[in-house]
């Protein structure tokens, strides 16, 4: 097995088979936006659960307020780090069969169509949300929360940049969401080949050949 065929067997088992008319373009930059979330919240677990010393842990300057996670409990952070990276894997779900029919698994819907608006709406409304983010680090940098308080955090040096290269990935979130909510907007209202009253979509694949992937159905 070589190493395209590897990662295309990978992929699959994480989010199922590819919709029909997906471009590889496509299926990357969801990807990539479900690894947004991921950085920043490797830094929360290590700096606040395990010590490792990516901040000063010493009390913030007089006026401010430490942000919430430096006083939260260790399951609030692990929580919140695993609830951020599951909402931005949700993004795999614009190109990937289970965001056009509900799986199997769900019970009274299993097997048909999925709304388009159900699944652009939310999403819409979540690219414009995390649009946040670039402003909320400007702010960061400048010291301040996005309220123009002081944040309380304090990085020196090269925990300053390890920061900063963890949560600059949040900046792309929103803009990435978007691409890829637009993409499944216009591939869904121009298909003109779904079947009648609904059922599964079961012309998506995954293939690989010549180290390429490709979406094939019949």
């Amino acid at each position: 097995m070589n190493s395209a065929t590897a990662t295309t067997t990978i992929m699959m088992r994480l989010h199922g088979r590819t919709a029909a008319g997906v471009p590889r373009w496509a299926v990357w930059t969801a990807y990539a936006t479900a690894l947004t979330a991921l950085p920043s919240g490797i830094w929360r677990i290590a700096a606040m659960n395990f010590g490792v010393p990516l901040v000063e842990h010493g009390t913030p300057p007089p006026g401010s307020h430490a942000p919430v996670m430096f006083d939260a409990q260790w399951w609030y952070i692990v929580g919140l780090s695993v609830v951020s990276e599951a909402v931005a894997f949700l993004t795999v779900g614009l190109v990937a069969e289970w965001g056009e029919v509900w799986p199997r698994w769900v019970p009274v819907l299993r097997g048909r169509r999925i709304p388009v608006l159900a699944a652009v709406v939310p999403a819409g409304i979540g690219a414009a949300l995390l649009l946040v983010f670039p402003y909320a680090l400007v702010m960061s940098m400048l010291g301040m929360k996005i309220t123009g308080e002081p944040d309380g955090l304090i990085v020196n040096g090269w925990q300053s940049a390890v920061f900063y290269l963890t949560y600059a990935p949040l900046a792309l979130w929103g803009p990435l969401l978007a691409v890829v909510t637009v993409h499944y907007y216009r591939r869904r209202t121009g298909d003109r080949t779904d079947p009648p009253g609904g059922g599964s979509a079961r012309s998506g694949r995954w293939a690989s050949s010549a180290g390429e992937f490709r979406i094939g159905g019949k």
